[in-house]
């Protein structure tokens, strides 16, 4: 589960402000339990522990099921991932820039692969050939099994304008068929052909429904990936403020019409295991691949 500071994640935040509710979590990371032995377990009567289960289930932590007389619970989620909000507090003019998932302008893949939007899929699966269907400019998801997509970055900088730093954020996630929450992969991303960096993605997530994707997407299909900051600057390249690369904004050539993003999974990596893109409509963040264009006047 990937959440950010906002009133739409506080009922989680909520739900997780309890000792006793922590507990449960950590009894039902184990097995399904039924009121009666959770009650047991935590040494409370079973209309607490039932008040309890209400609020983790509330907050789509857990699920809950009948079995005859009996409600049986079971745990949703494996992991979450908060993601703060970032202020960056610089002298610096932006051009920000919003890049569909399905505007790349090349790419070479194996799959499993596919293209989907708000209604369906993009033609048929595991089929490179499809994406370079027309309508793959409508995506808001994309996945392949190894190998790369590539977008054009414009540059709208001006002759007067000097390029101090770039950044990118995008949300990630493995490829796995339908999806695989403990499944990593290495992605790696380059600029103009700099790499900045290489993240692992811990699984292609399906733990609980995201906020955006579409209810026609299965339930065991992936939902929702991470989302992921890049910084390129004069001091090089981060990764959510980790250093990650050794490329710098002066090695980008400031009089091109556009920089090349290549997001892909190398064949000679540790862990090949796909690589999944959310777009709008899509995941937990409804965006595309912003970038923002920082620069100064030149004196």
């Amino acid at each position: 589960m990937d959440l950010d500071v906002s009133a739409e994640s506080v009922p989680i935040f909520r739900a997780l402000a309890s000792s006793v509710r922590v507990k449960i979590i950590q009894l039902l990371s184990k097995d399904k339990l039924n009121v009666s032995q959770l009650s047991k377990a935590l040494g409370i009567s079973s209309t607490i522990t039932i008040a309890h289960l209400n609020k983790l289930e509330e907050a789509k932590l857990i699920r809950s099921e009948k079995k005859g007389n009996q409600r049986i619970s079971t745990l949703t989620i494996d992991t979450i991932n908060i993601n703060f909000p970032t202020k960056l507090y610089i002298p610096f003019k932006s051009v920000d820039i919003d890049i569909p998932i399905g505007q790349y302008t090349s790419y070479d893949i194996s799959p499993t692969c596919g293209l989907a939007d708000s209604k369906g899929f993009i033609g048929k699966l595991d089929q490179p050939g499809y994406f370079m269907d027309p309508k793959r400019y409508q995506a808001g998801m994309l996945w392949f099994g190894r190998g790369y997509v590539e977008y054009q970055i414009p540059n709208y900088l001006q002759k007067d304008q000097n390029l101090e730093m770039l950044e990118l954020s995008l949300e990630l996630g493995s490829e796995f068929p339908f999806s695989n929450n403990n499944w990593k992969s290495d992605i790696t991303i380059s600029l103009d052909g700099q790499e900045l960096g290489t993240w692992t993605s811990p699984g292609d997530f399906s733990d609980t429904h995201s906020r955006y994707t579409p209810k026609w997407v299965d339930n065991d299909m992936n939902q929702y990936g991470i989302l992921k900051s890049l910084r390129i600057s004069n001091h090089g390249s981060t990764i959510d403020g980790k250093p990650s690369g050794n490329t710098t904004i002066n090695m980008l050539d400031r009089t091109k019409n556009s920089w090349t993003l290549r997001i892909g999974v190398k064949e000679n990596a540790d862990n090949v295991g796909g690589c999944t893109l959310f777009g709008h409509k899509f995941g937990n963040h409804n965006q595309g691949i912003k970038t923002a264009i920082y620069y100064s006047d030149q004196t």
